[in-house]
């Protein structure tokens, strides 16, 4: 009775596994990683995995044929930082949930206040953003960003990585003259601040490795629990890496000489001056994520298209490059803008297979999840997006996803009020 049970059994998961069709995408060109296309291209996945691809592949006998000849298939984006889903309307606190209180909190999971019905997610999602790394903000260590993918029923379906990297706000390392300074503190004061700032955080990751080294060497009690400290090991040993926001020259050189001391495995975000010090974060391998195309110059000497060439200046010295927007609840609403952002440094000096690199297969890296997202390769979840043009071009329409598989809704809460409007009833003359 038993060997027939499991016979049974065998056959109800083959005949589920059979159940699962294949998919066959013909368009007239994929896009299968930055600097391979095929045009046109074939595209056969089964459930949520990429099978095979190529100009004429080879196909099953029985498949389904998706014709989308008029159309070209890309990886999905992915944003390397946003609020969606943790903060709504800006102007009004109660819709926001993007920051904590407190200096330090490293225990604090960004995905587990994802709102998965927020209306900015499908509003992204409509121009092609599949991905979004969510980030938590406020104090200096801001807690811990996961990956979430912007479909799903709820926010544990959603969360492709609940631990991505933690969040760390370098301070300030400028010196403001007698004519700029506020505070009223002369330079060597604001010197003296400016090095106990660092100290103060060398202080605090000093302090969670010698918990880490304690709890190693003897059993704790539960009153010595930590969760501040027991959120920190996988990213003191360097296995997980910790962003560093920073903007400023100074700051960056400063966070580098950190991170370069203690041997940790980091991420610049932000980045607005790292084009003035490229080689070095090539060099040091250390990716950037570039958040300021579209933010002025902030000195006036400084030519109008400074931050548009900066994205081409970095990826042409070799660092690993993505392109994501400032972060803050108002960004939420504009991360369908993303490919945009992107684009608008391809003339200024950034190559196109790294301009698509910055918003699919890099930021994809830095996430550690390389071998799923980013590119439309052999094994690879079958994400990816059929557009009617060039992805950069600001006239495409994205007009199909399919999220690991699955076809995902384009409707919006515009695409609604579109066509609620469309019926509006024409008044007569």
């Amino acid at each position: 009775m038993k060997t027939f049970s499991i016979f049974w059994l065998l056959l109800l998961v083959y005949n589920l596994i059979s159940a699962q069709d294949y998919y066959v995408f013909r368009a007239k060109k994929i896009q299968v990683t930055p600097d391979l296309a095929y045009q046109p291209g074939e595209l056969l996945i089964r459930g949520s995995k990429i099978i095979r691809v190529g100009k004429d592949i080879k196909k099953p006998k029985e498949f389904t044929l998706v014709n989308w000849s008029d159309h070209e298939i890309y990886p999905g984006l992915i944003s390397p930082g946003s609020s969606l889903g943790l903060a709504e309307i800006n102007a009004i606190r109660p819709t926001r949930d993007e920051r904590e209180v407190g200096t330090h909190t490293p225990e604090i999971e960004a995905w587990t206040a994802v709102n998965p019905d927020s209306e900015l997610i499908p509003v992204a999602r409509a121009n092609g953003i599949t991905h979004s790394l969510v980030v938590p903000m406020g104090g200096t260590v801001s807690g811990i960003s996961g990956l979430i993918a912007l479909s799903g029923w709820g926010i544990e379906e959603m969360a492709v990585k609940q631990k991505v990297a933690l969040h760390l706000w370098w301070p300030g390392q400028g010196l403001s003259t007698h004519g700029n300074n506020k505070s009223g503190k002369s330079i060597d004061e604001q010197v003296k601040d400016r090095n106990e700032s660092v100290y103060k955080l060398d202080e605090f990751f000093n302090q969670a490795e010698a918990y880490i080294q304690s709890k190693a060497n003897a059993p704790m009690n539960k009153t010595d629990f930590n969760p501040s400290w027991e959120a920190m090991p996988p990213f003191i040993s360097g296995k997980m890496p910790i962003i560093i926001h920073a903007d400023e020259k100074r700051q960056i050189i400063s966070a580098l000489n950190w991170a370069e001391k203690r041997k940790y495995n980091i991420v610049i975000s932000g980045g607005r001056d790292a084009w003035k010090i490229a080689e070095r974060l090539a060099s040091d391998n250390v990716p950037v994520i570039f958040r300021h195309v579209f933010t002025a110059p902030t000195q006036a000497n400084l030519p109008f298209d400074t931050h548009f060439r900066a994205p081409g200046i970095l990826a042409n010295a070799g660092v690993e490059l993505s392109i994501g927007l400032r972060l803050g609840a108002w960004s939420a609403a504009n991360q369908r803008n993303l490919p945009y952002y992107a684009a608008h440094a391809i003339p200024l000096g950034l190559q196109r297979k790294d301009a698509l690199a910055a918003v699919t297969i890099n930021p994809a890296k830095l996430m550690g999840v390389q071998n799923q997202l980013g590119t439309l390769e052999k094994g690879k979840d079958a994400t990816f997006i059929a557009c009617s043009g060039d992805i950069f071009d600001l006239r495409t329409s994205v007009e199909h996803m399919r999220i690991a598989g699955q076809e995902v809704d384009l409707s919006s809460r515009h695409t609604r009020l579109f066509e609620k409007y469309q019926r509006r009833p024409r008044t007569k003359n």
